[in-house]
């Protein structure tokens, strides 16, 4: 089994696009997408058009559950600007994908973690802001129940591979769309990628064991840079256009 895992598009659509094209340009059919498709001050129209018309096994994030669970004016600047592209057929759409899935028997997907798709998993944010690897027993705690062999989560579009003790693994794709962002739970804190690129994992079977390769992929991040700072979020064009927040 050899496949592509993509997360965290957040309506980057050029991102999207060179992704797609790297995992054709792999030989590589099968893409499963952990979520967090749409929300961001880009263009969740063409991202979704896209979504849409490709053969991808789709869960939810929680800025993807954000569009369908609240009224615009409860939404937050990510969101918001989101939900005002997209027409009733594509929320349906995003509305039909799970929060969970087990894909071809041996994989489970989820967007953060099983049961809440806000936990960050492989990772902790301390009270200082550090953003740390996680201890491995906090890492094997949400494990627990999950019979498959690979794990794949997503959320804070960091690449991250952990093996647990009894050999299951666990593996953060990254981000596609958006190398950095802040935010101020469970303490306020800063993601940051340290280069532009698109991200996404390529993940196969061999010989009963799993193997992980990460994929950064240059594409023309600077216009959506430029469109994030016409859109006022100068924060995240700067992540866009460097890899960092600031």
């Amino acid at each position: 089994m050899r496949f592509a895992a993509i997360a965290d598009v957040h309506g980057n659509y050029l991102a999207l696009e060179a992704v797609l094209a790297d995992i054709g340009a792999q030989g590589i059919t099968d893409i499963v997408n952990l979520g967090d498709m749409l929300s961001g001050p880009l263009d969740a129209r063409r991202t979704i058009e896209i979504l849409m018309q490709l053969d991808a096994v789709n869960v939810l994030g929680n800025h993807d559950r954000y569009l369908l669970d609240r009224p615009p004016e409860k939404m937050g600047s990510w969101d918001r600007p989101a939900h005002a592209q997209l027409n009733a057929a594509q929320l349906d759409w995003l509305r039909a994908q799970p929060m969970t899935r087990v894909f071809r028997d041996e994989v489970f997907l989820c967007h953060a973690t099983p049961d809440n798709d806000e936990v960050y998993w492989l990772d902790t944010v301390h009270p200082d802001g550090t953003v740390a690897l996680s201890p491995l027993d906090r890492i094997e705690q949400f494990a627990q129940g999950i019979t498959q062999s690979l794990i794949l989560c997503a959320h804070t579009h960091l690449t991250r591979a952990v093996q647990l003790r009894d050999g299951r693994l666990i593996v953060n794709p990254g981000s596609v769309g958006s190398p950095g962002y802040r935010d101020v739970h469970p303490f306020p804190h800063v993601v940051e990628a340290g280069t532009p690129d698109a991200r996404y994992a390529i993940l196969e079977l061999v010989d009963g064991a799993w193997q992980v390769t990460f994929r950064n992929i240059a594409y023309d991040h600077e216009t959506m840079a430029a469109l994030a700072r016409r859109n006022d979020q100068p924060e995240l064009a700067n992540a866009l256009a460097t890899g960092w927040i600031k």
